[in-house]
């Protein structure tokens, strides 16, 4: 297991090189000055759909979900262990200053998200089932052409691939550490109970997905932002100093301090960008095949929906999480991942705190679990149709069992390789696709009331 996991890590750091993190915020950063800065512009015209995008009734256009249920489903795989544990690891690894690497990514992120979205509307097609499916690999397919579909497919391996690590079990295996540290229950015990859960909710498809997605993640991220607030708000007079700390140490490294090994700015950079990601998925080409499902007759109109899923995940969640870990000094502790969230709630706010991180992960991770499962099924069905779908189905409850009684440093490292490997076919197809994702913003905005 050792040599695996080194073998993981050693591939993990040749893919993380300045390299990708420059494909990805450069993506990001390109794609937020040709939209001139659009997805800053029209935040607030983006809540507006989205409150308008709450009942079918009031949508045009086909599609199986409303916008809100496509902005929650795609939600529920980004608010989870990304916000909690994936915060909490980018403290560690990096310092304080990993966070506002965090932070940068997440801006420019909102930029890629929304293109993502408006292609995944765009190029959607209709299956045989009658649904409608999309994604990074219908838009390589469809707006590049055929000469490049073997990047659809690769994408599309990768994808599955890559969320029986990101959106399984690195899902499963936070929920398991977090309980046992809360409640001393055992993993094997967690993995069982949500292998059966998650099994449940798969087999009714995108529709039963997003009803619970729509119902447990607004309930949960009110009752974990409230109970962050609640402790920023007793530590108010280190928040200041919190902040200052963020920026500095994220162009200075971080000094040891107490059971904190210390970091450089390289490694303040990896992990923000690294764990940002994570958090949000903006550049992944995730949430475009949830996105895709909507039910509208607009392109752009889902794109300033989706946009949100990156300001509220980092900008907001994280951004809490960050703050009650650095404002409680709880960051000098040595606790790493959801531990050191976990400490962090139950220092600020003794009794119920760590019950929130405990139950909010569990809800989150839940979710996520969900949302990739669906993800994954539409790869596999790009590349071999609609058969086999029970099969995969109970496939992904085994890796959730499996990933609860893992080592958590094991998955990380697996979840840091797909994810890289993922998201470059995704970014190759959003700068090629760039043209068409401006100039229908142009048209919509130059004809449509904001």
């Amino acid at each position: 297991m050792d040599a695996i996991n080194a073998f993981l890590e050693s591939v993990s750091g040749a893919l993380w090189t300045p390299v990708l993190l420059i494909l990805l915020l450069g993506t990001g950063l390109y794609l937020t000055l040709g939209l001139r800065l659009l997805p800053i512009r029209k935040l607030g015209y983006g809540f507006r759909m989205l409150w308008r995008g709450r009942r079918s009734g009031e949508q045009k256009g086909e599609g199986e979900i409303t916008p809100f249920a496509a902005l929650m489903t795609s939600m529920s795989a980004t608010i989870g262990t990304g916000n909690i544990a994936g915060v909490g690891t980018a403290i560690y690894l990096g310092g304080p200053g990993a966070v506002l690497w965090m932070w940068v990514t997440a801006l420019v992120g909102m930029a890629t998200k929304y293109a993502e979205a408006v292609l995944a509307v765009r190029y959607r097609e209709v299956d045989t089932r009658g649904m409608h499916v999309g994604g990074p690999m219908y838009y390589i397919r469809h707006g590049l052409g055929e000469r490049w579909r073997w990047l659809g497919g690769t994408f599309a391996v990768l994808a599955v691939i890559a969320a029986f690590g990101i959106g399984n079990t690195v899902q499963s295996n936070s929920v398991a550490d977090s309980l046992d540290t809360a409640l001393g229950v055992p993993g094997w015990v967690t993995g069982l109970v949500m292998a059966v859960l998650v099994f449940s909710v798969i087999l009714g498809g995108i529709r039963r997905i997003a009803r619970v997605a729509e119902t447990l993640v607004p309930i949960m991220g009110i009752i974990y932002v409230a109970g962050a607030l609640i402790i920023l708000a007793a530590n108010y007079a280190e928040i200041p100093q919190g902040v200052a700390r963020i920026f500095t140490d994220a162009f200075s490294g971080t000094a040891a301090a107490g059971g904190f090994a210390g970091a450089g700015v390289i490694a303040a950079i990896q992990f923000g960008v690294a764990r940002g990601l994570f958090s949000n998925e903006a550049g992944l080409g995730s949430a475009p095949i949830a996105h895709a499902a909507a039910r509208t007759d607009r392109p752009v109109r889902q794109g300033v929906v989706g946009m949100l899923g990156t300001f509220i995940d980092t900008i907001i969640v994280c951004t809490m999480t960050a703050l009650v870990i650095v404002t409680t000094g709880a960051w000098t502790s040595g606790e790493n991942g959801a531990g050191l969230t976990t400490l962090a709630f139950s220092q600020g706010l003794p009794g119920p705190g760590d019950f929130v991180v405990a139950f909010g992960l569990v809800i989150f991770a839940f979710s996520t679990t969900l949302t990739w499962a669906y993800y994954a099924e539409r790869c596999m069905e790009y590349l071999i149709g609609v058969r086999g779908f029970l099969v995969f189905r109970l496939l992904w409850v085994v890796a959730v069992f499996v990933g609860a009684v893992a080592s958590l440093r094991l998955i990380w490292s697996l979840a840091d390789v797909t994810m890289a490997l993922m998201a470059i076919p995704n970014l190759v197809a959003l700068l090629l696709l760039s043209p068409v994702v401006f100039r229908i913003s142009r048209d919509y905005f130059a004809r449509s009331p904001t």
